[in-house]
């Protein structure tokens, strides 16, 4: 006897008493599964999209190279130029790395050039360069860590906003730079620190400045990409409410961001005070637009909850050796400026085009 057309369509009887509805749990499952995948799908999107950018920036600093090659071959091509180009590059990037994981947090910070140049004096008197390489150090590091403490007190847990925080900073630490020089140059004497600057102390023709800013490089990205401090970094950034809800100390997390900002600015300046043989109280001038214009152009949001340390590394090259073309080709500061606001503006033109169009 033939089974009806309906029961056959659907298996006969025993199958339609088998085929239940989905429960509550399959349903979430599914959706939970969904979400995963779509996560995993825009995470891979992001990664595509963050290496699309790090390889147009290499491109841009290709294509300068190759700029700075045709105006000024014999100097700019100079392995001693080189040198210089990547030594420079070294003390800014220290800064940008902090930089980086402020910003991604979704602050910022404006006192970095200024906290870089109270170090560098404060670390350069004679009281202490009478302790040596190790005084001039520590004293460079901890007056950084300090003025990270404070800003970091002030923003996570006076309640005030970063921007006015750090711009206290910035006014304060200038201030105190010039009280404690005098506005003198403060010569080093120590021979320990200004070999560290001489060709003689170079590995494998690399100056121990440029190994410096490849450690602190490759530890930055180790940590923003690897540890649980990245990801916190990360979810601050992207939705601070969300990140307390998911039981991420975000007061904490913030206070110990502006700490490794203010350590990464003492360590720049004790980078300083070897290439320059002296602390000054007009060093890192303009440091905080030079670190955050390379971070925004390597692909670290303004708004926060992304960031790339690789980025914001080839930012500072491609910076750095904008001004070294310009230096070479005898172009006024000024122009510098003018083209370093242009192209900070392009960038976060770029960045809001891009999240308008739900890309990033």
């Amino acid at each position: 006897m033939k089974q009806p057309a309906s029961e056959a369509q659907h298996g006969g009887p025993d199958a339609a008493a088998t085929s239940e509805p989905p429960t509550p749990a399959t349903t979430a499952s599914s959706t939970s599964a969904a979400r995963s995948t779509e996560e995993k799908g825009g995470w891979r999107a992001l990664g595509l999209r963050l290496d699309v950018r790090n390889l147009s920036l290499l491109g841009v600093l290709a294509a300068l190279i190759i700029v700075g090659g045709i105006t000024k071959p014999d100097q700019f091509l100079d392995t001693n130029n080189l040198q210089l180009v990547l030594t420079q590059a070294s003390v800014i990037g220290v800064v940008t790395v902090g930089m980086t994981f402020v910003i991604t947090s979704g602050g910022i910070d404006l006192s970095v050039g200024a906290i870089v140049a109270l170090a560098s004096v404060w670390a350069t008197t004679l009281a202490t360069q009478e302790y040596g390489f190790a005084g001039i150090l520590f004293t460079a590091v901890v007056v950084g860590l300090g003025c990270g403490l404070v800003n970091g007190l002030l923003i996570a847990y006076g309640g005030m906003v970063p921007f006015i925080a750090t711009l206290a900073m910035l006014a304060s630490a200038r201030g105190l730079a010039l009280q404690l020089t005098d506005g003198k140059t403060q010569i080093v004497t120590v021979n320990s620190v200004l070999d560290l600057g001489i060709p003689d102390s170079y590995i494998l023709g690399i100056p121990p400045l440029v190994l410096v800013f490849a450690a602190v490089t490759v530890i930055g990205w180790l940590v923003l990409n690897r540890t649980t401090f990245g990801r916190r970094t990360v979810a601050v950034g992207g939705n601070a409410e969300a990140a307390r809800l998911a039981g991420i100390d975000v007061r904490r997390q913030r206070l110990y961001l502006y700490l490794l900002s203010g350590l990464c600015c003492g360590i720049a300046a004790f980078l300083l005070i070897i290439l320059a043989g002296s602390g000054q109280n007009t060093n890192g001038n303009l440091y905080e637009l030079d670190a955050i214009a390379a971070a925004i152009i390597g692909g670290t949001l303004l708004s926060g909850g992304r960031g790339t340390i690789v980025g914001s590394v080839l930012g500072v090259l491609v910076f750095t050796t904008i001004t070294n073309i310009f230096a070479l080709n005898n172009l006024q500061s000024d122009v510098q400026q003018i083209a370093k606001g242009a192209i900070i503006v392009a960038a976060v033109l770029v960045q809001r085009r891009t999240l308008r169009n739900g890309e990033a």
